[in-house]
């Protein structure tokens, strides 16, 4: 029995060991039967998932770190156009500051006992077109060139045009300067501002001036020319006095001198008249008779336009004692 035993446990001992060794061998024979492609996919999709995260991971703080910087270069951006227009009100503020010290410079200085006020109404009704404070410039300067055109006629000259590049589209800012020009002796700055005014008004009210400043121009012609063609009826009767007298002028120019003479003759020429323009006349009369040889004539028409001429306006009485001594 004892024998029997013995090999029975010893053949049971081998039989689990064989079964054993036979699930090994399965084993190994099914890992070694796998494709190595299925292997190698599946580590590739675990590596590409931590990958993936990984990426995710590092992109969210590069994301906050170029909101970030795009935040900050908007604010300094916002900072850099502040800081431009600061710049460029300051340079404003300084170029104003430039331009009024520069005017301050250029403008003439003005008499202290000039008031705007003293300027014609009719004047300072063409100046109220000007914001208040320019018109009051503009007119303290046409006053003082006023005041200053017979005693000073440079400096008048100086406050005339200061006021012209005031106010240049103003008409009688214009014809203020052309009348002082004129009695300045400029006469083609004095030509060139009243035709200015002449085109700006439609008016012929200086006619006279113009074909005078024509005439010392060395232009006869063109004076007679502007006499013959303005239509005297539109004309004051000053006005057209005026005119008779600078054509008159002309015509002795060019030689004409007995024309001139009779050019001049008139309901206006009676020495007994004492219109405003009765002086000026006689004297033009007489000057224009004293150039034609009729010196007796001449004298007489002197002495009665010194008679007029209550103004002191001509130098008739000395004219008249000149003749009479030759």
């Amino acid at each position: 029995m004892v024998g029997v035993d013995a090999e029975s446990g010893d053949d049971s001992r081998g039989d689990g060991a064989e079964v054993r060794e036979s699930r090994d061998d399965r084993q190994e024979a099914e890992s070694g039967d796998r494709p190595a492609s299925e292997s190698d996919d599946a580590q590739d999709r675990d590596s590409q998932e931590r990958d993936d995260w990984r990426s995710r991971d590092d992109r969210q703080p590069r994301e906050r770190d170029n909101r970030d910087h795009r935040n900050r270069d908007h604010r300094q951006d916002r900072q850099d156009r502040r800081g431009r227009e600061d710049r460029i009100q300051r340079r404003g503020a300084d170029a104003d500051d430039v331009a009024l010290a520069r005017e301050l410079l250029e403008a003439p200085e003005l008499p202290e006992d000039i008031e705007f006020s003293d300027l014609d109404e009719e004047v300072r009704r063409e100046l109220r077109t000007l914001p208040k404070g320019l018109a009051e410039t503009v007119g303290k300067h046409l006053v003082a060139a006023g005041g200053l055109v017979d005693t000073d006629p440079e400096a008048a000259l100086e406050h005339a045009r200061y006021a012209k590049t005031k106010a240049s589209r103003v008409p009688i800012v214009r014809e203020g300067l052309g009348l002082v020009a004129y009695h300045a002796g400029n006469w083609q700055e004095a030509l060139s501002e009243l035709r200015a005014v002449r085109r700006m008004t439609r008016s012929d009210e200086h006619i006279a001036i113009i074909a005078d400043a024509e005439r010392a121009l060395g232009r006869p012609e063109r004076a007679l020319d502007l006499a013959k063609e303005t239509d005297k009826e539109r004309l004051t009767r000053g006005t057209q006095v005026e005119l008779a007298i600078v054509a008159a002028g002309a015509r002795r120019d060019l030689g004409q001198v007995d024309a001139a003479v009779v050019s001049l003759q008139g309901p206006d020429l009676q020495a007994a008249k004492r219109d405003p323009w009765s002086a000026r006349l006689f004297y033009a009369y007489a000057d224009n008779l004293a150039a034609a040889g009729r010196k007796d004539e001449a004298v007489t028409w002197f002495l009665n336009a010194a008679e007029a001429d209550n103004e002191d306006e001509t130098d008739a009485a000395e004219r008249a004692a000149d003749l009479a001594n030759e």
